[in-house]
């Protein structure tokens, strides 16, 4: 479950640093000493020879909540859903993104006062974590089923 307030329409840096850093569990290399460190030619090579994606997060089920004060919540949220789904997470139920103003264009300085009092946008995160509960619960069940989940890709990495 990732929780993250938008910083002028983007993911504040430390969380697109924890982006940049999984794309390991996409199925990036899987052994970063073949390329010798950081020579691009044997990167290049070892790419088109192809390897294996493992794809370590698929099948996983996720929730996103994104808040802001002004502008910007949708279209992080979105792009942090299309992102884990593109690495084959699942969305752990309709009710398990959201994204909210909180404070909406109140003073920055208090906004953690804002927070504090909208018990409902409180509610809304804590039914995102439930959804993900119930969901990884199915998983661990057997009876969480994708129906897409045993169709092979038509055009993997």
């Amino acid at each position: 479950m990732i929780v993250t307030p938008v910083y002028w329409y983007q993911a504040p840096s430390v969380l697109k640093l924890m982006i940049d850093r999984l794309v390991c569990a996409d199925g990036g290399n899987p052994d970063p000493t073949s390329t010798g460190g950081k020579d691009p030619a044997r990167a290049k090579e070892l790419e088109l020879k192809g390897w294996s994606y493992s794809r370590h997060l698929a099948g996983r089920a996720f929730g996103v909540v994104v808040h802001g004060d002004a502008a910007g919540t949708e279209n992080l949220r979105r792009m942090l859903t299309d992102w884990l789904q593109d690495m084959g997470l699942v969305q752990a139920g309709y009710g398990a993104v959201l994204d909210r103003y909180v404070g909406y264009y109140e003073d920055y300085a208090t906004s953690h006062a804002a927070l504090d009092r909208d018990l409902a946008f409180q509610d809304e995160v804590r039914n995102v974590a439930r959804s993900v509960v119930n969901a990884v619960t199915l998983m661990c069940e057997g009876r969480f089923v994708q129906p897409d989940g045993d169709l092979p890709e038509t055009r993997p990495k």
